[in-house]
């Protein structure tokens, strides 16, 4: 079937499904394939429960009825929708990558954006070859501006997410020590995310840079780009800003550069590596016309979900829960965060971080004299890479079961902890003891 023609069905059918457990009525279900499972095999099923067509790449499971669109690949074929889709809709896309910060900059940017336009961002962490795809055939023709986040692992994949999305403006959070084991080293790191000024310079799209962040300037200085609003810290940014207090929510400032009068918000989030990804709001909604009182609302009214920099009071103890993914630099500036953090007494659980690659003892070892510089009244590590560095000045664990035993016997009372960890650690079963 070619796209066009699908293209058409998707029209009449605008709703995109690929779990037979998420179908929703008249729905196109996408039989993708994964490493232990074959969607095809689902088809029978979606239609049971309410898909209006199938899109199958196995005859196997073809059957002889108008409901099963037979393609040479569903993935391809659903990347190929989306592109296809991109090219009708003429709303402004602003592309977002980085190492960290990437979500928590597309929901500041919403929240921002959105007290003008209708926005639309990316939902949860749909940011690769799959949810890139899903987020473009998410929007429809009264969305007047569409953020979209882009993750890789690989170098080449933000390339191939840019030539789906399109984007018209775009910005890269930061770089950093992540999923080393594919891009191959930190070099590899910065080839991948600068994939994303590539495709913004070659279609004179908007690039917004953080003018303090070294690789960042370097990888804008190599291609010479044009178009760009720098914000940041110093009095050289468009958009300047810093830290008034963080006692943990942060109240920060911003200003423009030729301004005197500077702006004081109170927000919801922890964190002073937050403020850049504020900042980079504060540009974007300067761009789109916003007034200074909506962007000012945007940023005060975020409130950060999903266990980023999120804090919970819970009965006994302050948390700043951060665990939904970690690396060296999100490590670094977690802690930072947590020394600068007004509070008497504090701890820091801190677990092993994965698709380290070679450096994986390097980059732990460095994590555990960082957080050993800082003064904190306790120090927990956890995960078989952390434990294979044990020594006398801190406390191990083998795994998070481990601890949370310890703490069913020994519990913390009356601290502000920071949890940080990979996902794979499984931190959120902390919560439960502490």
């Amino acid at each position: 079937m070619q796209i066009a023609q699908l293209y058409q069905i998707y029209k009449e059918f605008p709703k995109i499904c690929t779990d037979t457990r998420q179908i929703s009525k008249d729905c196109l279900f996408f039989a993708l394939k994964g490493d232990n499972f074959n969607g095809n095999s689902f088809a029978d099923k979606a239609l049971e429960a309410g898909a209006k067509y199938v899109i199958i790449d196995d005859k196997d499971f073809y059957r002889e009825n108008q409901a099963y669109l037979l393609v040479e690949d569903v993935l391809s074929s659903l990347q190929d929708l989306a592109r296809f889709h991109r090219k009708h809709l003429k709303m402004p896309f602003i592309g977002i990558t980085g190492t960290n910060g990437k979500t928590t900059s597309k929901e500041l940017l919403n929240s921002v954006l959105s007290q003008k336009y209708n926005s639309y961002a990316t939902k949860g962490n749909l940011n690769n070859h799959i949810g890139v795809p899903l987020t473009i055939l998410s929007l429809t023709d009264d969305i007047e501006i569409a953020i979209v986040e882009m993750g890789a692992n690989h170098v080449h994949e933000i390339a191939f997410l840019c030539e789906i999305s399109q984007p018209t403006h775009g910005f890269i959070t930061n770089v950093g020590k992540a999923h080393l084991e594919g891009f191959g080293s930190f070099e590899g790191v910065m080839k991948a995310k600068a994939e994303l000024y590539d495709y913004l310079q070659e279609h004179d799209g908007q690039i917004y840079v953080q003018g303090d962040n070294e690789y960042l300037m370097q990888m804008a200085k190599d291609r010479n780009l044009q178009n760009v609003t720098y914000y940041g810290f110093s009095e050289k940014n468009e958009i300047q800003g810093g830290l008034v207090i963080a006692d943990p929510y942060l109240t920060i400032f911003w200003k423009l550069n030729n301004e005197e009068q500077r702006q004081e918000v109170k927000t919801h989030l922890t964190g002073a590596y937050n403020i850049e990804n504020m900042l980079a709001a504060v540009a974007l909604g300067k761009t789109f016309g916003l007034t200074t009182e909506e962007i000012n609302n945007g940023l005060a009214n975020y409130t950060p979900q999903n266990n980023r920099s999120q804090i919970t009071t819970t009965e006994k103890n302050t948390i700043i829960a951060d665990y939904y993914n970690a690396n060296a630099s999100s490590m670094a500036a977690a802690l930072g965060n947590l020394d600068v953090i007004q509070a008497d007494r504090k701890i820091a659980i801190l677990g092993d971080m994965f698709e380290m690659g070679d450096q994986s003892e390097i980059e732990h070892k460095k994590v555990i004299e960082k957080a050993k510089s800082l003064k904190l009244d306790r120090l927990i590590f956890v995960g078989k890479s952390f434990y294979a560095l044990k020594d006398a000045e801190a406390s191990y664990f083998e795994s998070t079961e481990d601890l949370k035993q310890e703490l069913l016997e020994q519990p913390l009372d009356d601290y502000m902890i920071l949890l940080k960890a990979s996902r794979g650690m499984a931190f959120e079963k902390l919560m439960e003891v502490l």
